[in-house]
């Protein structure tokens, strides 16, 4: 059982003491007028049984205090837990680093039997994965020639990925920071008190911007516990990257885009992860779903989850109590003026 507003309790012992004040004070008043008859003897009149309803009279003022403290505890709104149930919690913070320069407009991906970027297929794909990971904190941080924090860690799922779906190729100054994009992911999970702490890193480059060395920044995350697993994107042969002729058609040339495989297999042997290829959209899908059987941390934890309350039935009682009492004064125990 549980109180949810306990200090209405103190009144009980103050309601008690203020009773007990009045009838004291409401017998005296009694005594004093009532009048004077004369007997030859009352002695006979001591000897007299009391009757049952003389007996009853005196105790209405205690039922008065039983109605005035049913009111207080009605007022204090206690409540009983219907059952008990042992959630059971298996969560972790991730923190997914996505690449977002200009790059990722290569389109050698395909979806369905349509040609799609790299960056549309990363959306798709993150997006499905982060649906299937109800119970766990989720982060989001695009970059560039620098990071962005796209959103917070978050159990509100609708937020991140709605976001996700606002980001385009070029929002950022163009460059590939893996290094500062990194350590700011792993500094989202610095004060994460959870005993599971992942970076999904996802680039499709080499590193080239921002002032932090990548290795440093995974040397970082090692410190503070965090996993970090690498995918590097695309194909390492020419792929078609879309651009405009002289007279604004769209049209394809294709491009060797730079990847930088042994830095990214470097960053996730010193944090204890690993290093994905994906080259292609069913690739891409395979990578995500082994991480999302990666290890997770069972918490068990009893909780109530339904309470009923009280008050109702002591409200019903008081006032059964109280129109009883009214009765009562009104019919057997009325006196006469």
């Amino acid at each position: 059982m549980i109180i949810r507003n306990p200090l209405f309790l103190l009144l009980i012992p103050v309601l008690g003491l203020i009773l007990l004040y009045l009838e004291i004070k409401m017998g005296k008043e009694r005594t004093r007028a009532r009048g004077a008859v004369r007997y030859s003897s009352v002695d006979v009149l001591k000897e007299a049984p009391v009757a049952p309803r003389v007996r009853w009279a005196r105790r209405l003022p205690w039922l008065r205090l039983v109605y005035l403290v049913l009111l207080v505890l009605a007022l204090a709104r206690p409540q009983i837990g219907l059952k008990e149930t042992i959630v059971r919690q298996e969560g972790i913070d991730i923190v997914l680093a996505l690449d977002v320069s200009t790059s990722m407009l290569a389109e050698d991906f395909i979806i369905r039997g349509s040609r799609k970027n790299r960056l549309e297929v990363v959306q798709e794909v993150t997006t499905e994965f982060i649906a299937k990971r109800p119970r766990d904190r989720i982060g989001l941080v695009i970059f560039a020639g620098r990071p962005y924090i796209l959103s917070p860690l978050t159990w509100d799922h609708n937020f991140s990925t709605v976001r996700l779906r606002e980001v385009k190729a070029g929002m950022i100054e163009d460059g590939t920071a893996i290094g500062s994009a990194l350590a700011t992911a792993v500094n989202r999970l610095r004060e994460s008190t959870a005993k599971s702490k992942v970076v999904i890193l996802l680039t499709d480059g080499v590193n080239n911007a921002g002032a932090i060395p990548p290795l440093a920044a995974a040397e970082a995350a090692a410190a503070l516990g965090v996993t970090v697993y690498t995918i590097g994107a695309g194909s390492d042969k020419p792929v078609p990257y879309p651009t405009t002729d002289p007279w604004g058609r769209k049209v394809y040339r294709n491009v060797e885009i730079g990847l930088d495989e042994e830095l990214l297999k470097e960053i996730a042997r010193i944090t204890g992860g690993k290093y994905y290829h994906a080259n292609d959209t069913a690739s891409l899908v395979q990578i995500f779903r082994e991480i999302d059987q990666m290890t997770t941390t069972p918490l068990e934890m009893p909780v109530f989850r339904e309470y009923r309350e009280l008050y109702p039935y002591l409200l019903l009682a008081a006032f059964f109590l109280i129109a009883l009492e009214a009765l009562l004064n009104n019919t057997i125990y009325r006196r006469l003026p």
